[in-house]
């Protein structure tokens, strides 16, 4: 008897890990949400809560709903407030795949956001040390570019 609601085995085993799902693939990391994505792992979390805070601000609230697997749920009540409130916990729970996939959804949506978050990024001299000189060089060669 076949039940047709069960997906084949191999289909089971397609799925990712959930460690697998908190990791950005390395073929991505040079693309500008791998290296947003990057950058907010390694800010301090006070410049993570402005980030995410940027990055979450134009979202609307079904976006929110569903971006980074339901992560940013939490904030769609505020979607479209002029002011979001983002604790200091939940900006370091939130993961770089999170971060990715959120700076993707910006990226197409709304590019001028992505510039407002590059420019932070770029005035922050300690910021831009953290990042090291090839993704300080790749975040100044898109905001010359725009």
């Amino acid at each position: 008897m076949k039940f047709p609601h069960r997906r084949p085995p191999a289909a089971q085993d397609s799925q990712p890990s959930p460690a697998a799902a908190d990791v950005v693939p390395i073929r991505e990391m040079h693309a500008l949400p791998g290296v947003v994505a990057n950058a907010f792992t390694r800010v301090r979390l006070g410049q993570r809560v402005r980030m995410l805070r940027r990055l979450l601000l134009p979202v609307g609230p079904m976006a929110l709903a569903v971006l980074g697997g339901g992560a940013f749920a939490k904030y769609a009540a505020q979607a479209r407030w002029p002011r979001m409130s983002i604790s200091f916990d939940d900006a370091a729970r939130v993961t770089s795949a999170q971060v990715y996939e959120l700076v993707r959804y910006v990226q197409q949506s709304n590019p001028l956001v992505l510039q407002q978050v590059l420019a932070a990024l770029a005035r922050d001299a300690t910021t831009m040390a953290a990042l090291g000189a090839s993704v300080a060089a790749i975040v100044l060669q898109y905001r010359a570019i725009r």
